[in-house]
């Protein structure tokens, strides 16, 4: 990562360089970051594991290279998109 820190609400392509735990490469969305002990340069995160459509699929604690996480940019409309079944109220 360019500044070396993540936050909440990052969308991030973990893969072999954040850990070896990711040979197949996840798209995940930081919920929050621990303050666990652990090596210089890692951290261990809390985050949604997200679906080609973006849809967190399950939460997961995970240990990642801070170095080796890659930021992703999200469109603006995706975040505010709501599902169908929402039925919108009026007064």
């Amino acid at each position: 990562m360019t500044d070396r820190t993540i936050t909440a609400g990052d969308v991030l392509r973990l893969a072999r360089e954040a850990s070896p735990q990711f040979a197949t490469p996840i798209r995940v969305r930081v919920i929050r970051v621990l303050d666990w002990p652990t090596y210089h340069g890692w951290r261990w995160i809390d985050a949604y594991e997200l679906n080609r459509a973006g849809d967190a699929t399950r939460r997961r604690t995970l240990y990642v290279r801070v170095e080796g996480v890659r930021r992703l940019t999200v469109p603006a409309t995706r975040a505010r998109r709501r599902p169908q079944h929402w039925a919108a109220v009026t007064a």
